[in-house]
């Protein structure tokens, strides 16, 4: 069980949590999924690409949530010694610059001259990309795009969040945010994710989801077979479960369950599977198998599991 300071914490970063959001929704109308993942990979020291059209507000909702946490931003090309690093439209980088990045993203440092320099903490790459324009571009390799805990899809506005955003963004009214967080306080709060207690059968759960995006893995479905090439590495299942952990506690939850592995198994996995010609042929990207996943892996019965949970976990449950 989490110690009482730690659990006060928890209930810290909830209440932030709740704050943050509320103080985006100042300036940015609807995305509060795209929202909970930037802040879910954030408190987990994960980084971010978002992926979606322009003139969806990604470049502003990066630099209102560096405001609202009272981070220092930075805009690529140019110094990278930030605490929110944009790196926008990142396919159109070259891949020298691609490569810089690499490293301070992985080492949290960047060598200059033959002389290494460590990063402000924290440090988070958030980085985004035209997915219709590929004329001109620089794609990412595979190494890089493992490199970012989430792939976050920034999809159109539905006909009320549209009315709102032209409504807001068509007057002289400015709207500003809160600063709610500082440096200091993320990179303790990021701390408490990391000693939330999981059980071992969401653990199991977990590597399972990513073992079977494996077409060679005895497990794996058929459809994986067919239409997958490369399914997801270790890393996969590790920001399953880092990602997990921080969605429970910004949900004020002292422990992480299955549901919450669920939830996050998109953004972690889209980036992760290459499927092949046959997928191409016929239409079908890696959300879809991701999805048809989540519908074969059986989850196992949350009652029989923490009947088996050692005391710690269910302690934690009790809250």
């Amino acid at each position: 069980m989490l110690p009482d300071n730690d659990i006060e914490q928890v209930a810290q970063l909830n209440q932030a949590f709740e704050r943050i959001t509320s103080e985006l929704g100042k300036v940015i109308v609807g995305q509060r999924s795209v929202i909970e993942e930037l802040l879910i990979a954030m408190f987990a020291r994960g980084h971010c690409l978002l992926v979606g059209v322009p003139g969806l507000a990604k470049t502003l909702m990066i630099r209102t949530l560096a405001d609202a946490l009272s981070l220092k931003f930075r805009f690529l090309p140019g110094p990278i010694f930030g605490n929110v690093i944009l790196a926008d439209e990142i396919n159109r980088t070259p891949p020298k610059t691609q490569a810089a990045l690499l490293e301070a993203m992985q080492e949290h440092q960047v060598t200059v001259g033959g002389t290494r320099r460590a990063l402000t903490q924290p440090f988070f790459v958030l980085a985004t990309q035209n997915p219709i324009e590929q004329e001109g571009t620089y794609p990412l390799p595979e190494a890089q795009l493992d490199r970012f805990m989430f792939n976050i899809f920034v999809d159109y506005p539905d006909e009320d969040e549209e009315f709102r955003i032209v409504k807001q963004t068509t007057t002289e009214v400015v709207q500003s945010v809160a600063p709610t967080l500082d440096a200091e306080q993320i990179i303790q709060l990021g701390q408490i994710v990391r000693k939330v207690p999981v059980a071992d059968h969401v653990l199991r759960y977990a590597l399972r989801l990513t073992r079977t995006t494996r077409r060679d893995n005895a497990l794996a479905p058929d459809f994986v077979r067919e239409y997958v090439s490369w399914g997801a590495g270790p890393r996969a299942s590790q920001f399953l479960v880092l990602g997990a952990k921080a969605r429970a506690v910004l949900h004020g939850r002292y422990h992480a369950t299955a549901d919450d592995v669920r939830a996050v198994a998109l953004p972690v996995l889209r980036h992760r599977i290459m499927t092949n010609f046959n997928a191409e042929a016929e239409g079908i990207k890696p959300e879809a198998i991701i999805r048809r996943l989540l519908e074969t892996i059986p989850l196992e019965d949350e009652n029989e599991a923490r009947a088996r949970q050692p005391q710690i976990f269910r302690s934690a449950d009790a809250g």
